[in-house]
């Protein structure tokens, strides 16, 4: 029974231990690198964009890692994100991109700011371009006698209604409003990485596929194969600071929160009438 005792008390040592290193780490004294994590369909950018703010107006920070894990999501949200990220580089830190699983898409359109770009050999990036989704259940409707009728203002109010075909005018409205969307996803590469990749080559492997991360190095989508760690070492090397602390800036959520937002961190749930950078 004394061995089982003595391993109970190294293991609460242990546990300690990392509990207070990890409280000393969030002590904004010294100079400190943060690790920020983007996990996930990105629907909501609020959470991110608001840590990345708290790290350009943090003094102790000298330097920022985005963490991408993401399949992409809706424009407007990897937008607000991406916007956040050139923000930040307005303070003089330096930002560095670390993809792990998957950064494709939204994942990878946010990555784009960042002063260094690091993958792994198999990491699953690219996956440039945009997607609406339309669902039809006009026949469905019909075999079970259900009607219904769109009172609008205008010929477009209700397109990508479920109760309906698309016209032919209605395609062709959105293709050119996906076009958009599209183009200022390649303005946005051709902006940070114009000079590892040419317009040309860009537009010839922009048509929604995926590269694993040796071959988006390759092409000069990323800048180098590594992990987290190096992507952290990098940026204490860039900021200057070879012994600054990390810190790991996630969002506190309570379990009643993690459960109700459990299908959008999953991706099993978004909304179909929504343009998207997302790769499916």
């Amino acid at each position: 029974m004394r061995w089982v005792k003595r391993f109970i008390l190294f293991t609460f040592i242990i546990l300690l231990v990392a509990m207070i290193a990890s409280l000393l780490a969030r002590i904004p004294v010294g100079d400190r690198i943060a690790v920020i994590k983007l996990e996930g369909v990105i629907l909501d950018p609020e959470p991110i964009a608001r840590r990345i703010e708290s790290c350009r107006e943090d003094s102790s920070i000298k330097g920022l890692v985005l963490r991408v894990d993401s399949p992409g999501g809706a424009v407007g949200a990897s937008q607000e994100i991406y916007r956040a990220l050139e923000r930040f580089k307005t303070s003089g830190k330096p930002l560095v991109v670390s993809m792990g699983n998957v950064a494709a898409s939204g994942g990878y359109y946010v990555s784009l700011p960042a002063d260094f770009i690091y993958a792994n050999e198999g990491t699953i990036t690219g996956s440039i371009g945009v997607i609406i989704q339309h669902m039809d259940y006009k026949n469905l409707l019909d075999r079970v006698g259900v009607k219904t009728t769109a009172i609008k203002t205008g010929k477009f109010k209700d397109s990508l209604s479920p109760f309906r075909e698309l016209t032919p005018e209605e395609k062709e409205y959105l293709q050119s409003t996906v076009q958009d969307a599209y183009q200022q996803f390649i303005d946005s590469i051709l902006k940070y990485r114009g000079k590892k990749i040419e317009k040309e080559k860009l537009l010839s492997v922009a048509d929604g596929r995926v590269f694993t991360g040796r071959k988006a190095k390759e092409l000069g989508l990323v800048d180098e194969i590594g992990n987290l760690q190096d992507a952290i070492e990098r940026a204490k090397t860039m900021a200057k600071v070879p012994k600054a602390r990390v810190f790991f800036m996630e969002e506190r959520k309570g379990l009643l929160r993690r459960i109700l937002e459990g299908d959008v961190l999953n991706g099993s749930f978004y909304y179909p009438t929504m343009i998207y950078y997302l790769m499916k």
